[in-house]
């Protein structure tokens, strides 16, 4: 079944009523289109600003010294890791249970990203870990929940171009995402239920920034370009996608055209 169809199976179920707006491959397109050149450009500029900020401005940690400039992109690619995970789960159940003909689309661009994201973190982590730790790697509850989180996405990335079928493969996606899904609290919390070498948050949303405001400033904008860099990411890779699988259904339609013109030329 293509795209389009799904999208109206959607549109005419009950339970995808709220949803069937967004299920048309080609209104996607067109609102993607829109959205996307904003989101590139308030990337670009607020990373930019937060990295240049943060990388040449910004004061340098009273104990850390400038090895904590890493934060600068360590700590975005760490939100982004888990955030896209999140979104890779939240695709899933509307996969699973409405049937939504993008969610599989967008769970399949948004796992390479992600792992890369994931990556990134990883090694940023690593080049701030040696000179605080004296060690490259720690098999620290915080890092090791992360090293699993990248396991995650690879898995997810395997198992969907595994089969045959696209269906079969977004399926069995979409159940090892949600299965991951229990990683996500491990990672938040690791620092507070198990003695880790990794310090705390210094960002929460319950309490006040433990960090310098002359330093939170710039992460905060480093944070908020990579995330719309993220976002921005994935759109063009949806776009891709679902133009692929278009050119891909008019290609089959032509060819199956052109074998029942040959069969009853054949036939006559």
């Amino acid at each position: 079944m293509n795209m389009d169809a799904s999208a109206t199976l959607l549109s005419s179920g009950s339970g995808g009523r709220g949803l069937h707006r967004f299920a048309n491959p080609g209104r996607f397109l067109r609102l993607s289109g829109k959205v996307l050149p904003w989101l590139a450009a308030f990337a670009l500029v607020l990373t930019l600003i937060g990295l240049g900020w943060g990388l040449f401005f910004a004061p340098a940690d009273w104990q850390q010294g400038d090895a904590v400039r890493i934060m600068y992109i360590h700590v975005p690619a760490a939100w982004l890791a888990s955030s896209g995970y999140l979104g890779l789960a939240i695709c899933s159940v509307l996969s699973l249970v409405w049937r939504h003909p993008l969610a599989d689309l967008a769970a399949m661009e948004i796992g390479p990203v992600g792992a890369g994201a994931t990556f990134l973190c990883l090694a940023t982590g690593s080049l701030w870990g040696k000179p605080m730790w004296g060690a490259w790697w720690v098999w620290d509850a915080r890092l090791t929940s992360v090293l699993v989180l990248f396991f995650l996405y690879l898995g997810h990335i395997a198992l969907v171009r595994a089969f045959d079928s696209p269906e079969r493969g977004a399926r069995a996606g979409a159940i090892l995402a949600l299965v991951g899904v229990v990683n996500l609290p491990i990672i938040k919390f690791s620092v507070d239920w198990w003695n880790t070498l990794h310090q705390p948050a210094s960002i929460s949303f319950t309490g006040s920034p433990t960090m310098y405001v002359g330093m939170l400033w710039p992460l905060l904008f480093s944070a908020l370009g990579m995330t719309f860099g993220f976002a921005a990411i994935v759109v063009a890779r949806t776009r891709a996608g679902v133009m692929e699988r278009r050119i891909r259904g008019l290609l089959l339609a032509r060819a199956q055209q052109e074998a029942g013109a040959r069969l009853e030329a054949a036939a006559s």
